[in-house]
């Protein structure tokens, strides 16, 4: 091998290292800090509760007797609606209770935008989702189709069954 070659050949990895140093230094400066990430998962959580919020006023307000709460704190922000009924066949008495539930659950180390969704009708629950997507990557008309679905098929699964 000639010295010639072997010059190339170092200048080539030492060129290629520093373009790897380059790369890496370009992706830290790219990311998120945890406080923009905080800030980020904050912007849509009020935005999406609001949708929430919507979506299952609606339930209740096509189904009388549905009672709404709104949820905050440690299981997430967003809304619920249920009813408890009170039924006697056979002189026997009986409960059914139904719920709907939807929640942004709070900021975690994954740094995800998490939607969860639990759906119960007549003591038998009809579905238990949750939809995440990395913050970075959200879009919120996603989540809103999402919301609406999820109350949508609650809403037929719920007129199926009364």
């Amino acid at each position: 091998m000639s010295d010639d070659f072997q010059q190339r050949l170092q200048s080539a990895i030492q060129r290629g290292e520093r373009r790897g140093e380059r790369h890496e230094q370009a992706a830290r400066q790219s990311q998120l800090t945890e406080e923009d990430f905080k800030r980020l998962h904050t912007k849509y959580r009020l935005s999406l509760s609001d949708s929430i919020e919507r979506a299952v006023d609606g339930i209740a307000q096509h189904f009388p007797g549905f009672r709404k709460e709104t949820l905050y704190g440690e299981v997430g922000w967003g809304a619920a609606c249920w009813r408890d009924d009170f039924q006697i066949e056979a002189g026997k008495r009986s409960n059914c209770y139904s719920r709907l539930e939807m929640t942004i659950r709070p900021p975690s180390s994954y740094q995800v935008l998490e939607l969860r969704g639990k759906g119960t009708v007549a003591n038998k629950e009809h579905f238990n989702r949750t939809h995440f997507i990395p913050l970075q990557e959200v879009d919120e008309e996603d989540f809103c189709r999402l919301i609406d679905a999820w109350a949508i098929d609650y809403a037929e699964f719920y007129a199926s069954k009364r």
